[in-house]
């Protein structure tokens, strides 16, 4: 048996899952005492954020004194709710060791093995190994390299330098990470710095795109089709691989693969010898319904980043899957990837992982999101798809997104300078509704389109889904009703 320094005993019947939060220091925190937050650099820096003390499960406690239903979990991230005591407990005993860091180029830790472990097994062992790092943009970074690094392995003057990837697709905040995604709004101000060597072929999604009447396979025949003419166009002899989400999150809002997509993408790619990449730093580790989202199909890829939901937001941790083909490359090659980071396989990153994996596992929380997931999609549709407004309504799991439209028959989208996604995000954190939606731009080519997300944490039940539907419900009607008001 391998010896850790954690007690990973998490079973059920210890605590459950929706447990107490009183937090006994939060009256030590008063206004006059907080920092006024003028010196952090905001996202938005025009905005005054609300100011949040506390968390309780599906809830988030601020400071005016207001409890707030974390519809969107962060950004996909708190997968368990918050003040999941037993990830807690399981963090503060590795922290008692004095060893929450070590350096991952001088040391191993048995606890960061035993979370690869866990890992690689809930992939049936279809991947081979893990590389972990500390947040997804690091992971797509990891990725690329790794891509690369891979022909280079066997051929040192490999003519293989280029990437295919999808017109809207967002794949990270680093500047290799935004070269490969396709997003046109985020990649603006940056055009001059990013990669030339990455091309972009169009997304996968049905909304916008499938001619009438046309069937699942015929619009993935042409998808196939187009990824195999960009191939053609570059030289087949040239491509390093193809990158994709499985389910699109923030850049387009949720918008999910058609079925028998993914595995005809990688037939192309397998057939040229390029490698199929699949980033599930958001819609991954259990989002969708599948704790990997290419094990609804069984579509398995070659390189794989997980981030969000690996660590639940305990910690900031995320990983890069790796093939058994990659692996015994490189491996029989220099030996080494050529990479590394310093927060990287963390002991306290790892105990939060491993905490927050183990309890999706023994609680099957992954049924319930399979379960909840299609009665949440049921109230969507019962209370939105007839809205004037609403142009698709699309998801899988607890990954769910509206795409607004100004002309529903037409799909048009509303001006970019009216900010609806932001501005429905803004009424529906407001009293009375008191709920996050989670805004996104571009689902209608890259600057224009308006969506919100919904991805609470896989903990929630029948009566939250109720909330989250008819909240959501009475937050778009009520801003549609008064958008010209």
């Amino acid at each position: 048996m391998v010896p850790t320094a954690v007690d990973t005993d998490l079973s059920p019947a210890v605590t459950s899952t929706k447990v107490s939060t009183k937090n006994e220091n939060a009256e030590a925190f008063t206004t006059n005492e907080l920092p006024n937050g003028q010196y952090l650099l905001d996202r938005n820096l025009n905005k005054n954020y609300p100011v949040v003390v506390r968390g309780d499960g599906n809830y988030l406690f601020l400071e005016d004194g207001r409890r707030i239903f974390d519809t969107s979990s962060g950004a996909a991230v708190s997968c368990l709710g918050h003040n999941e005591k037993r990830v807690i407990e399981q963090m503060n005993k590795q922290l008692d060791t004095g060893v929450p860091y070590i350096p991952s180029l001088f040391y191993r830790h048995r606890l960061v093995d035993q979370l690869c472990e866990h890992m690689i097994r809930d992939t049936d062992h279809k991947m081979k190994k893990v590389y972990l790092t500390g947040s997804g943009s690091e992971a797509m970074e990891a990725t690329i390299k790794l891509a690369r690094q891979y022909f280079w392995e066997s051929n040192k003057e490999t003519k293989r330098v280029n990437f295919i990837a999808r017109q809207s697709s967002y794949h990270g905040n680093t500047i290799g990470a935004l070269g490969i995604s396709g997003h046109a709004g985020r990649r603006a101000p940056y055009l001059p710095f990013l990669m030339d060597n990455v091309e972009h072929i169009s997304d996968c999604n049905p909304y916008r795109q499938r001619l009438v009447g046309e069937s699942n396979e015929h619009f993935v025949e042409r998808k196939a089709a187009e990824l195999e003419a960009k191939f053609q166009e570059l030289g087949p002899d040239t491509v390093i691989g193809f990158i994709m989400e499985p389910i699109v999150g923030a850049a387009m809002g949720c918008v999910p693969y058609v079925p028998g997509y993914m595995k005809a993408m990688r037939e192309v790619c397998h057939r040229h010898g390029a490698l199929f990449i699949l980033d599930e730093v958001m819609c991954g580790m259990g989002r969708t319904g599948t704790l990997h989202a290419w094990q609804a199909e069984d579509v398995v890829p070659d390189l794989q980043t997980v981030g969000k939901g690996l660590g639940g937001g305990y910690q900031p941790i995320a990983a890069v899957y790796i093939s058994e083909k990659v692996v015994n490359t490189v491996t029989n090659g220099s030996g080494q990837f050529i990479h590394g980071q310093t927060y990287q396989a963390m002991p306290v990153q790892a105990s939060a992982a491993l905490a927050v994996q183990t309890l999706k596992r023994d609680l099957d929380l992954v049924t319930n999101v399979r379960m909840q997931g299609k009665y949440l999609e049921k109230l969507l549709k019962e209370k939105l798809a007839d809205h004037p407004n609403v142009g698709d309504i699309r998801g899988l799991g607890l990954f769910w997104g509206l795409e607004f439209v100004k002309d529903k028959e037409n799909k048009i989208p509303f001006g970019s300078s009216q900010a609806i996604a932001q501005k429905i995000h803004d009424l529906a954190i407001s009293e009375p509704h008191n709920i996050v939606l989670y805004p996104g731009t571009g689902c209608a080519g890259g600057v224009s389109g308006d969506h919100v997300m919904i991805c609470p944490a896989y903990i929630v039940q029948s009566d939250d889904i109720e909330v989250i539907a008819n909240t959501t419900a009475s937050v778009v009607r009520s801003f549609f009703e008064n958008l010209d008001a």
